[in-house]
């Protein structure tokens, strides 16, 4: 037991040298922080008394040659305006009303179904909304690109739908291109 004892009693003494020096570091700590502020006080106030040091001269403008434009009577790269309004090719009709199946987009469009046969033969699309419209050649636009129905042509195999679209070409002008919609048996 005697051991034991003597083994606390060192265990104890280390303790309270342990605290003893962590008191002593936060002694000094704090003494050192608020004991020296005076004299910090006393230097930013120096610092502060002290002539600001000269600035750096402005930098002189380096002068630029100047430049005339003389090409005003050439086509401008940025616009279009160089096109001809008027140049043959085709274009959207402006006078042609929007048309029901004009609002969606033609890949959204299906076929159903055809009525007649021949030259009289009518188409029938259903939309998105689940309405279904006649189709006739010539007369009805469908899809939004200006697309014209050119054909409706109806077989025991196949109900199909011919159109011809109008889209920009990317010059400011306008190129055909041909699309169609079927209903395979």
């Amino acid at each position: 037991m005697g051991n034991s004892s003597s083994l606390m009693v060192r265990y104890l003494g280390l303790a309270v040298v342990t605290i003893a020096g962590m008191t002593a570091c936060s002694t000094h700590s704090i003494s050192s922080t608020y004991g020296d502020a005076p004299n910090l006080r006393d230097w930013v106030e120096k610092v502060r008394l002290r002539p600001a040091p000269p600035l750096d001269p402005v930098p002189v403008m380096q002068q630029f040659e100047t430049f005339e434009y003389t090409a005003q009577h050439m086509r401008d790269p940025f616009t279009n305006a160089w096109r001809n309004k008027e140049a043959s090719g085709p274009r959207p009709d402006p006078t042609w009303g929007n048309q029901p199946l004009e609002q969606f987009p033609l890949d959204s469009l299906v076929v159903v179904g055809s009525i007649g046969s021949g030259p009289g033969v009518v188409g029938l699309v259903m939309t998105p909304e689940r309405v279904t419209y006649r189709v006739h050649p010539g007369v009805t636009r469908m899809g939004q690109n200006y697309g014209r129905v050119t054909a409706v042509s109806a077989t025991r195999t196949e109900t199909r739908i011919e159109l011809i679209e109008l889209i920009p070409d990317g010059a400011g002008g306008w190129m055909e291109r041909p699309a169609a919609l079927a209903l395979e048996d």
